[in-house]
């Protein structure tokens, strides 16, 4: 087809030759045709010798390729007679300021020529089709890209070429003069012709080839017939060459434009702070990911936005070939252990510097340093065991991390678990499953490139990762396949073919869009970046594999791996990105739809917004503690302490000290107990009391209903904020220091200075008295049954021990009754006379019941007995204040009474002091810090704040922001491709 049309082509221009001359004979029409175009379609008109060999090497200079060494040539450019022209120097002068029109002339008409010359000596050239592999794919559909036809019809016609060629008779000596001028210019076009020649013999269809070379100043050729084997090797080892020529031409203009990059990126206006740089593109859609990362899908808008999936068996090199894409040993090193376990989102972009950073922190790490490069490699191990739950072996969670540097492919790529076909100890129950989950979870996406990792030096059965590969991707239409380790499978592999059927997709059951083979070090986990890509480049330079073209030049070098994936990558983007903008546009207004349905008075609070509404109110709950009045605290404080304390007053206090039998007795048994007390026991008990009662307080304040202002959403959060906040709070120690010495001084006053002290003394030994006596009362009934009135009215009865005990009631009555001076214990003889007593009535009876029993019965004499000395006393204050000189009344009872009222009153203000002015303030302050730390757990937020109405607004502002920041990239992308 090519043939074809450049055949027509030239056919064109010497039809428009001819028919556009007028007034002159055809031959020397012809004589100003190309040469080419006259020695084909007009043979038989004679030419000369200077112009066959000008023809000779028009045709061998000819090549569609400029990427192999070149050769210099000399065009030699002569014409017929031409008539004569007036006014020629005016001419000269205005040809000489178009000399650009000869070399663009000279190149179009060399090219068609050549190309028609080519067409008739191919036939007689070797068939050497078995080995079109070695030339580029592109080159054979260069007549894709190329449209002849519309290239022909851009030709200029005849006349105007004739007008643009100048008179060169007259004009050689101005020629010669500014041939140095352009000898760079004929030098480079010589070099790419020159270099075309290898791909021409390349393309030969015979069984024998030729070789050209020039013999100095003389365009003759010599023509060397060799054998098809020596040819191959020949043209294979200059191919080899020619590519390492090249490669380390780009490798060192690459590392030239990074430093420049770097000067550029680097300088600002002053030359001293770096310049603010725009957000790239690559960032920008790496940003979209980590959202999406994020993101809660509960109402089943999953992403397909492209990512690289990079998969493989366990220990298959995955990581390695990441590294060596990202030019930095960054992830953690292990042989033969899972170090993977957890996927991870690489983001690559170009930047001034080669660091690194994770996307929650701000520390940037040099890659460029050895020390930075462990920590980063130590962070992300932390990183990956934090993310393992307690009894699993690997995450889901996704850490995301970003590199950038000079020359890096622009792309995203995420580094899976290694695939494992049995488990080991130490691995839990469901690690095989929960890695298969993952990776089909990633693989499952549409738009996701698949990086297929498969270990060189292993058995091709013993894969895993291809079957699953070719479930997720059955026609490889998104599936790149890379050999790692060609070194050793070099090595170790007995039939060199097994490697060739693997690379052309041939041994495996799977399809992919290309295939690659790698090295990526010689398993030294010490070995820099720089000397692994050494290493391999040596390697194949010397590979027997590709010397007897079992690999093709573009499908070995992880450099070729990475710019592969990358074009892929963002093919994939441009394909889909703008559908994915559209699905998440939809699902924005679904859920707009279904919050004003349902919420048409409530703003679109997140969880955050939330979490800042909650934390305000807390405050002001904590807030509103110490509006709490003095009063309040006092009596709450007073009261609690007393119901706490109450018992251990009655019971060892003042029953003990009630057995005396004069008051001398009475007090000193009363100081001693409560000194005892004060020292022990009391300080500790009223400190305690202090702290439930703040506690009720703040959960009074926390959980209280608002009226309708009240959400019940924030109800866990309070709780828990409530519950940590107490768990955090400790009483200050010296309190209990101070409390000691402040209540033992209230208790040793017994001065009571007026009649209304006495008053509320009698008032609060009576009401302590009757309370205790209502207990024990109630005690005793429980013990003995219910009486005659309610067996009689309500149908109750008594069971077999109630009975037991009401009659061991009755005979301790007795007892008292004939004895009201009775002592508090019963002695052995006593207990022996009564139960022989109930023995012969024929009730059984234990001792220590006769005794329980006895323990009631009397305190309920004693309490009785209290309350009536009580009323006696209510006149009493004259006597105390005359010591109770010339009087038979004892009212030390009262006094003790007094002394435990005083204290409680003085122990609640000293309590309520505290509360007021140290412990709010401190509590205050642990809600503060704990609410703090709840809002940095992102995990601990979802569980107290959580709804309907949370996680509906939750999902609309992420679609909200996941669909504007796509809506940027796109635009963003757009401009870039204009």
């Amino acid at each position: 087809m090519w043939r074809a049309r450049a055949a027509a082509a030239s056919c064109v221009v010497c039809q428009n030759a001819l028919n556009g001359t007028h007034g002159t004979r055809r031959k020397a029409v012809l004589q100003k045709m190309c040469f080419v175009s006259q020695s084909i379609h007009h043979s038989r008109y004679p030419i000369s010798k200077f112009q066959r060999l000008s023809l000779r090497t028009s045709v061998q200079q000819f090549s569609t390729l400029n990427r192999y060494p070149l050769h210099k040539f000399k065009l030699h450019v002569k014409y017929g007679s031409q008539p004569h022209r007036n006014f020629w120097l005016a001419r000269v002068a205005s040809r000489l300021l178009k000399l650009r029109y000869i070399v663009l002339g000279s190149a179009v008409g060399g090219g068609y020529t050549a190309k028609k010359t080519y067409d008739q000596w191919k036939d007689m050239l070797p068939d050497l089709s078995e080995y079109k592999w070695i030339v580029p794919d592109f080159v054979w559909e260069l007549d894709e890209y190329i449209d002849f036809d519309k290239l022909t019809k851009a030709l200029p016609a005849s006349e105007d070429l004739m007008k643009l060629l100048p008179d060169f008779d007259k004009i050689g000596e101005s020629f010669g003069s500014l041939r140095g001028f352009f000898a760079p210019g004929y030098n480079l076009v010589s070099e790419v012709i020159g270099a075309s020649d290898l791909l021409l013999l390349l393309d030969s269809s015979r069984e024998t080839a030729f070789r050209a070379t020039d013999q100095g100043g003389e365009n003759d050729k010599q023509y060397k017939k060799v054998s098809d084997k020596e040819k191959v090797d020949q043209l294979q080892e200059e191919l080899l060459h020619t590519q390492l020529k090249y490669q380390r031409m780009l490798e060192r203009l690459e590392k030239e434009n990074k430093e420049l990059r770097k000067i550029v990126l680097q300088k600002d206006d002053k030359g001293i702070h770096q310049r603010k740089l725009k957000k790239s593109l690559i960032d920008m859609y790496s940003e979209v990911l980590d959202i999406l990362s994020d993101y809660d899908a509960s109402y089943n808008t999953q992403d397909h936005l492209p990512r690289v999936v990079v998969v493989g068996d366990q220990s298959a090199g995955k990581t390695s070939v990441l590294e060596m894409i990202a030019q930095a040993r960054i992830f953690p090193r292990g042989s033969g252990e899972m170090m993977t376990r957890s996927p991870v989102m690489v983001t690559l972009s170009e930047g001034p510097h080669h660091v690194a950073m994770f996307k929650d922190s701000s520390r940037e790490f040099d890659l460029t340093k050895e020390e930075d490069l462990a920590a980063l490699r130590n962070e992300i191990e932390v990183r990956m065991r934090k993310s393992v739950s307690e009894g699993c072996t690997v995450s889901a969670q996704t850490i995301s991390l970003n590199v950038k540097g000079p020359g890096l492919q622009r792309m995203v790529l995420v580094d899976l678990p290694g695939v494992i076909s049995t488990m080991t100890s130490g691995m839990a129950p469901d690690t095989k499953e929960t890695i298969f989950s993952i990776s089909k979870a990633y693989m499952q996406n549409p738009n996701a490139i698949i990086l297929c990792i498969q270990d060189g030096s292993v058995d091709a059965e013993r894969s895993i990762v291809t079957d699953l590969v070719s479930q997720m991707d059955p026609q490889g239409k998104r599936t790149i396949f890379v050999l790692t380790k060609v070194d050793l499978a070099e090595k170790n592999v007995a039939s060199p073919n097994r490697i060739q059927q693997i690379i052309e997709g041939k041994l495996f059951p799977m399809k992919a869009l290309g295939y690659f083979a790698v090295v990526t070090g010689k398993g030294n986990s010490c070995e820099s970046i720089d000397s692994i890509r050494e290493y391999e480049e040596e390697f194949f330079q010397n590979s027997k594999l590709l010397k007897k073209c079992m690999l093709k030049a573009h499908q070995v070098t992880t450099r070729n791996l990475s710019l592969a994936v990358s074009d892929c990558f963002w093919k994939m983007v441009r394909e889909s990105v703008e559908q994915q903008a559209d699905a998440f546009k939809a699902t924005r207004f679904n859920l707009e739809t279904e919050w004003k349905n349902n919420y048409p008075r409530l703003r679109e609070l997140d969880r955050n917004e939330l979490f800042e509404k909650a934390k305000n109110e807390i405050l002001d709950e904590v807030i509103s503690l110490s509006q709490v009045t003095p009063k309040h605290w006092e009596e709450i404080l007073q009261k609690t302490l007393w119901e706490r304390v109450s018992t251990h007053v009655i019971e060892n206090i003042y029953l003990p000290a009630a057995q005396a039998l004069n008051a001398g007795t009475f007090n000193t048994t009363v100081d001693i107990k409560l000194k005892q007390w004060t020292d022990k026991q009391l300080p500790s008990k009223a400190v305690e009391v202090a702290w439930e009662t703040l506690q009720e307080e703040f959960s009074r304040f926390m959980t209280e209903p608002k009226g309708k202002e009240h959400d019940n959403i924030f109800d866990k959060l309070k709780q828990a904020v409530k519950e940590e906040s107490i768990k955090r709070h400790k009483w200050n120690e010296r309190a209990e220091d101070s409390l000691r010495v402040i209540q033992h001084n209230a208790l040793e006053d017994r001065s009571i200075s007026d009649k209304q002290q006495w008053d509320a003394a009698i008032q609060f030994m009576e009401e302590t008295l009757q309370s205790r006596l209502k207990d024990t009362e109630s005690v005793i009934e429980d013990m003995v049954g219910p009486d005659w009135k309610k067996r009689w009215l309500y149908w109750m009865g008594r069971t077999k021990e109630q009975s037991i005990r009401n009659e061991t009631k009755n005979e301790l009555e007795k007892m008292i009754r004939c004895n009201e001076d009775h002592p508090a214990y019963l002695a052995n003889d006593e207990v022996t006379t009564v139960r022989k007593n109930l023995e012969a009535r024929g009730v059984a009876v234990d001792p220590c019941l006769i005794k329980d029993t006895w323990h009631q019965v009397y305190r309920r004499h004693f309490l009785k007995g209290a309350l009536g000395h009580c009323n006696l006393c209510r006149r009493g204050f004259y006597y105390y204040q005359r010591h109770f000189v010339d009087s038979e009344l004892e009212c030390n009872d009262v006094v003790l009474f007094w002394r435990i009222q005083r204290m409680l009153a003085i122990t609640a203000n000293t309590l309520r002091q505290q509360l007021a002015n140290t412990e709010v303030r401190r509590l205050e302050k642990n809600v503060k810090e704990v609410l703090e730390d709840f809002a940095e757990d992102c995990e601990k937020k979802v569980k107290l704040i959580t709804g309907k109405r949370v996680q509906l607004a939750e999902d609309l502002k992420k679609v909200r922001e996941i669909q504007e920041k796509l809506e940027v990239f796109i635009e963003a992308l757009h401009q870039e491709e204009k």
